[in-house]
């Protein structure tokens, strides 16, 4: 008899979620997708942006995006995490904080130069407006990176396993609550000096409750999984949309740091023999 009831659950779980498929329909601009970097940026506006965006009133340069590709942070989110770059995601936070205008050295870098390569063959037409002088330097670049990234940081159920069935079923639950933690770093050179003028720390915490589906058999899980679940990918741009509001605060409370004699003429913190190397070359710090 209990072998008939399991098959009549499983039968009525496999309808239920037929007719939830059924009834399933296509939501553009769902919430439930979206991550912390929402919305858009068109030259100076932005539209549906995160409120918690810190924004500037005026930009204060260009800046580049510049990712460190062989870094082991980047092989782990692209390939063990299978995430793509980071850059898209910044250079929307960038614009639409309207802190600095976004000038692009990635890429789309190589179309660039490809239609400047065909202007020089003569290929465009007459009026193309490809010559030179015209492409804006980058005043800064900002590198990301990710600091640490935990897919599982620990359930709830630990303490509530051994009191009694129903405490053991509370436990299984808890337990299949991940929580996922992500902490990243940004930071600002000029570009003309090589001088670090700001850096940031982020950190996002979230918890994820899609596990809980498969303790209610496959039906429920495929019902439910792809709502609940959340990506690592949401935990990361959340860490970074932190750093980057981190960083902007900076930035706009900004002071240029002072080296009396002035910056790499040697420094202040002297070292044993330095004047006597430099007179030996016909140079003499004073």
């Amino acid at each position: 008899m209990g072998s008939d009831k399991a098959a009549r659950f499983a039968f009525a779980a496999a309808a239920a979620t037929l007719v939830l498929a059924g009834c399933s329909n296509m939501q553009m601009g769902s919430p439930e997708a979206k991550t912390a970097a929402t919305g858009s940026a068109g030259g100076a506006n932005s539209e549906n942006a995160n409120k918690q965006l810190e924004r500037c009133s005026s930009s204060l340069g260009t800046i580049a995006v510049v990712e460190d590709t062989n870094a082991s942070w980047y092989g782990i989110l692209t390939g063990q995490m299978r995430l793509g770059s980071t850059a898209p995601v910044l250079k929307l936070l960038i614009q639409q904080s309207n802190c600095f205008v976004v000038v692009d050295r990635g890429r789309a870098m190589n179309n660039m130069m490809g239609e400047r390569a065909l202007e020089q063959t003569g290929e465009l037409r007459k009026g193309s407006k490809f010559g030179k002088g015209q492409m804006v330097a980058a005043d800064y670049s900002m590198s990301p990176s990710i600091t640490f990234s935990n897919n599982n940081a620990g359930g709830m159920g630990g303490g509530l396993a051994g009191f009694s069935r129903t405490a053991g079923i509370l436990g299984a639950v808890a337990a299949s609550v991940n929580v996922k933690e992500a902490s990243t770093l940004l930071t600002l050179v000029d570009n003309r000096s090589g001088v670090q003028l700001a850096a940031s720390e982020g950190s996002a915490r979230n918890m994820d409750f899609g596990a809980m589906g498969g303790l209610f058999g496959g039906a429920l899980g495929a019902a439910g999984g792809g709502y609940a679940n959340t990506a690592e990918g949401k935990v990361i741009v959340a860490a970074f949309t932190d750093s980057y509001n981190g960083l902007v605060r900076a930035v706009r409370n900004y002071r240029a740091q002072e080296v009396k004699g002035g910056l790499g003429t040697g420094g202040n913190l002297s070292v044993q023999g330095a004047d006597e190397a430099q007179g030996s070359t016909g140079k003499r710090r004073k």
